[in-house]
């Protein structure tokens, strides 16, 4: 028994009744909004509603298509790297989105999130990158939210370390909200097909009001984030 069991046990003792069991009283949702909420909409409506959503949570909310990719990433790296790009070692990403020439002939070399050199190897990479370019697996509409695990290419502080973000997004992984994303991930997650630590939900640059109600953006992550998203994938 876990220490966890031991002090469950010990309520239970104290209070005179029995165990509380989950799988004796599972959830029963008491609407449907989860899932009905933003239900019927287009990917073009999506990508809209997500566009009009995007000044409220402080994200530069672009489009292009995938000839165009390369050409709207150096306009990135341009304004905001200066000479300390950060990207992912994610490779079936930069195939899909052909971007292996644009990658390999990137002056200067960016750094790169790389598997096994060690969490605080990455950690400081990151930590001294001024911009980064990522994947997303998902953009939430309502929200507009954007969802990364962590992977061994693409670690979690990658996203919260550089002073500059940008995140690539498909069109077509434009969902109503979180719980379509989570539609995905959870069978992903229990099949194994999706190994990963934590799924990053990130909405927009963090925030907050809590000094005298002054609104201070990028107090715990990037000075600003940029969404990008391929309109023809």
């Amino acid at each position: 028994m876990t220490d966890r069991e031991v002090f469950l046990d010990y309520l239970a003792a104290k209070s005179g009744r029995p165990r509380h069991q989950l799988k004796n009283h599972p959830m029963t949702p008491v609407n449907d909004l989860p899932e009905s909420t933003l239900s019927g909409h287009s990917q073009d409506e999506l990508l809209e509603i997500a566009r009009q959503n995007a000044p409220a949570v402080h994200v530069d909310f672009q489009t292009t298509t995938k000839a165009e990719l390369p050409t709207a990433l150096n306009k990135f790296i341009a304004a905001k790297a200066d000479g300390r790009l950060l990207l992912p070692t994610y490779d079936e990403n930069y195939q899909a989105f052909g971007l292996e020439e644009w990658r390999d002939g990137l002056d200067p070399k960016p750094s790169f999130w790389v598997p096994g050199a060690g969490r605080e190897v990455n950690i400081d990479t990151a930590n001294h990158s001024e911009a980064a370019i990522g994947f997303a697996d998902f953009l939430c509409a309502e929200s507009c939210t954007i969802t990364a695990p962590t992977t061994p290419g693409q670690g979690r502080a990658f996203h919260f370390l550089p002073v500059h973000y940008l995140s690539i997004i498909r069109k077509s992984k434009i969902v109503a909200r979180t719980r379509q994303a989570m539609d995905y991930y959870e069978p992903a997650l229990k099949s194994g097909e999706l190994k990963t630590s934590n799924i990053n939900f990130i909405t927009g640059t963090s925030s907050t009001g809590d000094i005298e109600m002054v609104l201070v953006v990028g107090v715990h992550g990037p000075l600003d984030m940029t969404y990008l998203v391929v309109e023809d994938m």
